[in-house]
């Protein structure tokens, strides 16, 4: 397979991206945090495909990004208050919220009866995210290897394995974002991250 490399700012970026996740294929992006990989969240096949290009384990669940909050709808069936403040306070941005996961969501993305869910601080990205819909992403990167903050680092590893890898420069973050799960309405943080869990306890207290 030969991976192409454009500009996500080029006029055609979103248009052939969103045509290549429709078909089952898979992209690479920047985020606010690292490069990440992604595949059309309610495409099982598609989805698979990602621990397969990374050589990671399928049993282990995969985030989902969103464009907005409306998407919400589709890939979560509650969003409690405390998770809503936090989403309204850090999205978009670092922070992944494990949510209970939509009677759509295949078994591929996650095994769990939760999902995680984030709407990246990088505006090129939303708005692919509002043209193809809510996807399935994992760092672009193999499983033990670094995660890459640019096209070229995920080119290094991924090269020949995925249809697209869209160059927005150096990602902004440089760390994967924080993991928090509210357990009977008390943050417990699965993942260290940008956000810290004092600002966690400021925005919903």
């Amino acid at each position: 397979m030969e991976t192409k490399i454009l500009s996500i700012y080029d006029p055609d970026a979103l248009t052939l991206a969103s045509v290549i996740l429709a078909s089952g294929g898979l992209v690479a992006f920047p985020t606010d945090t690292v490069y990440g990989l992604g595949a059309l969240a309610f495409n099982d096949e598609a989805v698979s495909g990602i621990s397969d290009v990374k050589g990671r384990t399928a049993e282990k669940a995969i985030p989902i990004l969103i464009g907005n909050l409306e998407q919400l709808s589709e890939v979560t069936t509650a969003l409690d208050p405390k998770n809503e403040k936090l989403a309204r306070r850090f999205w978009p941005g670092p922070l992944t919220l494990v949510l209970p996961r939509h009677p759509a969501i295949p078994d591929a993305v996650t095994p769990l009866q939760t999902v995680g869910v984030r709407i990246p601080d990088f505006p090129a990205t939303i708005e692919l995210l509002k043209k193809a819909g809510p996807l399935a992403v994992s760092s672009a990167n193999i499983t033990g290897m670094g995660s890459s903050s640019t096209a070229r680092g995920v080119q290094a590893q991924l090269d020949g394995k995925i249809a697209l890898i869209l160059d927005g420069g150096v990602t902004p973050g440089g760390i994967p974002s924080t993991v928090l799960e509210l357990q009977h309405g008390i943050p417990k943080i699965l993942r260290e991250g940008p956000v810290t869990l004092e600002q966690i306890l400021e925005a919903i207290s």
